[in-house]
């Protein structure tokens, strides 16, 4: 964005002129920098045609991946560890950095660093990159002078992040090939195979069976209105997405997400390691348990485990134990119950739930390990079953006519 300024300078002259920035703040503070005291800083309006933009738009605008944000973290761990200044660090990653995207938020963060904020803070004008999580295990690191240990935490809970996403991509990719080969399969059928029977059939004058009366009828109807049912799947679309945004929709949506066959508890598992392990990382940080609590239920995906987070955060400020909360939460297994009473008796909670998260991670490994093995049955017989309505809608009207010429003969 570009602003108008209005100021005066360190002899007191006023000065005045335009400049870039990604926010009035920024622009403030690049003002400092230069040595002159903003009275007035106003958003340049931009002209209709000359400064569209496309990149600037934020349905086009790249985002930040999971990898880029993952090796800004690693090199933050290892640069604050070995006691470069913060600002003269995030400068040289915003030059460095490939993303154009991820320079621009680094930049604006270095501009509000130097304007005298905590790195935490100028990290929550950034939202869409900096998770609530990501900014409380900064503001911890901040605050107990270790903030290379919390970048390189936050470095082992994306790289955990990131091979678990790729490994659900990996066990869903044959499905999904079969699937949308299947669908591919279909439309063919539908558009160009089934007509050219139907307009045999017509000539013949013959009576069709049930079945492929039923094909026949499909078939039509995708030629004639396939805008229709185009327009109604769009639209379902849209009102689903739209349901979902709202707070019940979202909670209801999670909660029967958990309940899909087979993929439903491999997703409660993902959901409760990231739990488990993120709320062991608050505390081993030092953040207490009511905060970590309220920090972890927002940073997880999932609407309804987050709702029984913060039931569990509730009962812990009412004077009830972790343990007690955790059983009535209702999310947990006996073994791991057992393992947080171990904690809490131990002094060492942050270590056993390290422990949770490592036993929810083999069960995640041998679920996605066994998804493909047990999607691929349901596909075959979907197939089968698939291949036989149309073989049967097909050659049951050239087997009638085949018997009717026979007997005539």
């Amino acid at each position: 964005m570009e602003f108008t300024y209005r100021g005066k300078d360190s002899s007191g002259s006023q000065q005045q002129g335009a400049l870039e920035a990604s926010s009035a703040d920024a622009a403030a503070s690049e003002l400092m920098r230069r040595g002159i005291t903003p009275l007035q800083i106003t958003e340049k309006a931009a002209s209709a045609g000359a400064n569209f933009n496309l990149a600037a738009m934020p349905i086009f605008r790249r985002r930040i991946t999971l990898d880029e944000l993952l090796v800004f973290c690693r090199q933050m761990h290892a640069l604050t560890k070995a006691g470069i200044p913060l600002i003269r660090t995030m400068r040289g990653l915003a030059d460095t950095t490939r993303s154009q995207v991820l320079s621009e938020v680094l930049d604006d963060i270095t501009d509000r660093l130097e304007g005298g904020v905590t790195m935490a803070t100028a990290m929550q004008a950034h939202p869409k990159v900096f998770s609530d999580l990501f900014i409380a295990m900064i503001h911890v690191g901040e605050n107990t002078g270790q903030l290379d240990d919390a970048f390189k935490r936050l470095g082992e809970i994306l790289t955990l992040e990131r091979d678990t996403k790729r490994r659900m991509k990996q066990a869903l990719r044959y499905p999904t090939f079969v699937v949308v080969a299947l669908l591919a399969a279909l439309m063919v059928v539908n558009f160009l195979v089934i007509p050219k029977f139907a307009s045999v059939f017509d000539k013949l004058g013959a009576d069709l069976p049930f079945l492929t009366q039923i094909l026949v009828g499909t078939s039509s109807f995708l030629i004639n209105y396939w805008w229709v049912l185009l327009f109604a799947v769009a639209a379902a679309a849209v009102l689903l997405r739209q349901w979902k945004n709202t707070e019940q929709g979202r909670l209801t949506w999670d909660r029967y997400k958990l309940k899909m066959p087979i993929i439903g508890p491999l997703l409660e598992l993902i959901t409760l390691s990231r739990f488990a392990r993120n709320f062991a990382s608050m505390l081993a940080a030092g953040m207490p348990v009511t905060h970590a609590l309220t920090v972890v239920a927002d940073a997880t995906d999932n609407a309804w485990i987050a709702r029984h987070i913060k039931d569990m955060r509730m009962g812990i400020e009412r004077g009830d134990s972790l343990l007690r909360t955790a059983r009535a939460s209702e999310m947990f297994t006996p073994l791991i119950l057992q393992m947080i009473a171990v904690g809490e008796e131990t002094g060492a909670v942050d270590e056993m739930l390290v422990n949770v998260a490592d036993f929810y991670d083999e069960d995640v490994d041998y679920g996605l390990k066994q998804l493909a093995e047990s999607i691929e049955p349901i596909l075959i017989v979907a197939m089968g079953v698939l291949v036989l309505i149309l073989a049967l809608g097909v050659f049951l009207p050239i087997w009638d006519l085949g018997s009717a010429a026979m007997g005539r003969g």
